[in-house]
């Protein structure tokens, strides 16, 4: 099994799509304003935005999308006026995280987690 999509809601898909595309996610569809997908810049994977008359209630979404140069990365967002709630920084679980969130809420981190995503220390033998 190869999780490959991911899709959330949005109350304004085309204000998403342009903040995802200053992430710098490649969009590949939209035919109207209730639907647009992209292209992560690496890898297969895809990520879409679908309109929804109300969001989920609660703690809602977190996307991750890793980002080996991230430092930079976050460096050059700032500097197109992508604001972040946490600057990078090392987290216990070994990964290094900046936070931000998009128009609708929904939490994006960027992250750089190398070999710890999948063997960590305490991973389970």
């Amino acid at each position: 099994m190869n999780l490959n999509q991911v899709t959330i809601p949005s109350l304004n898909v085309e204000k998403s799509v342009a903040f995802y595309k200053t992430l710098g996610l490649n969009l590949i569809v939209f035919t109207h304003s209730k639907y647009a997908r992209f292209a992560c810049p690496d890898g297969e994977s895809t990520f879409s935005i679908h309109e929804v008359e109300e969001l989920p209630q609660g703690p809602g979404v977190t996307v991750y999308f890793e980002e080996e140069f991230l430092d930079k990365c976050v460096e050059k967002l700032q500097e197109k006026g992508i604001t972040f709630n946490q600057l990078p920084k090392d987290m216990p679980w070994l990964w290094r995280e900046a936070h931000l969130n998009d128009p609708d809420g929904n939490c994006i981190i960027l992250y750089y987690a190398g070999k710890n995503r999948k063997d960590p220390p305490w991973k389970l033998k």
